[in-house]
């Protein structure tokens, strides 16, 4: 069955791409759970998608543009968020949080001006939405790579201060991190991430792969490394198996994943929850 699975290159490619954001995505998930910006990815997917309407609408009005891969702007919208979210974070210093609502916001209205002007729904939009197996070829699958090896070298070389910029900001501070830098190399690094797995996830879905397999991570493990790498274990697992079953099934395949990274959180809860029944009924 593998071996039927990967006869296409659509699907090698969807493999490889799955592969590398099911590892990037709870990776980065990990610090944005425990800064409590969750939604941030929602705020970001709102914005990656109003990107990706306005470049399918310049390429209806401008024949040149057709050619462009819709991911490169998409990207764009998504990194000028990023730096707006952390802007807004500044003007609003007691207040943080409506940094993320306000871009969500703005992003949301412009993914809808857009989509009118370009007269609705089409095939790619709605691929871009909820993910497609066939949408993804060989050029996603060097973004990605390229995306997978900057983010990787990055969080090994900042490492140290993303940890205590997600613990205690005041204190990273106080400490001499240049907290400013780091701040907005890990918000291009989320947006980049972002806009790179929306080809597999969709972008309305793509935040829940960054949170829920952290979710379930933060269940069972005993340290901040150990999270981190379950969590990509989850991420995998719910990635992987999720391309089988929705290829197989003629499934969506950013819901089945979704739907996969639910169900592990699921059976985590229940495993930690019965667990902790047992040990308390064998020490009564």
């Amino acid at each position: 069955m593998i071996a039927d699975f990967l006869q296409y290159d659509f699907i090698r490619n969807a493999a490889f791409v799955g592969l590398m954001i099911g590892f990037l995505a709870p990776l980065l998930g990990v610090f944005i759970v425990v800064r409590r910006q969750a939604l941030i990815a929602d705020a970001l997917s709102h914005i990656t998608l109003a990107g990706i309407a306005a470049s399918l609408l310049i390429s209806k009005q401008i024949g040149a543009f057709k050619m462009l891969n819709p991911v490169y702007l998409g990207m764009a919208f998504s990194v000028t968020g990023s730096v707006l979210i952390e802007r807004l974070r500044k003007e609003y210093k007691h207040y943080q949080e409506l940094a993320i609502p306000i871009i969500l916001s703005v992003g949301i209205g412009l993914s809808v001006v857009f989509i009118s002007l370009a007269n609705g729904f089409n095939t790619d939009l709605f691929n871009y939405l909820f993910g497609s197996i066939i949408a993804v070829d060989t050029s996603d699958v060097w973004m990605v790579l390229t995306i997978l090896i900057v983010v990787t070298i990055a969080i090994v070389m900042f490492y140290k201060e993303l940890f205590l910029l997600s613990f205690d900001e005041d204190q990273a501070q106080v400490a001499g991190i240049r907290s400013r830098f780091i701040q907005f190399l890990f918000m291009v690094m989320v947006a980049l991430v972002i806009a790179a797995s929306m080809r597999i996830v969709g972008i309305l879905l793509v935040s829940s792969l960054i949170t829920l397999p952290v979710a379930a991570s933060i269940r069972i493990a005993k340290g901040f490394k150990q999270t981190i790498w379950i969590a990509i274990l989850f991420g995998e697992t719910a990635v992987i198996t999720g391309l089988f079953t929705a290829y197989y099934f003629d499934l969506a395949p950013g819901g089945t994943i979704v739907l996969l990274s639910a169900l592990i959180l699921i059976i985590v809860i229940t495993w930690k929850k019965y667990r902790y029944a047992f040990q308390r009924s064998k020490e009564a």
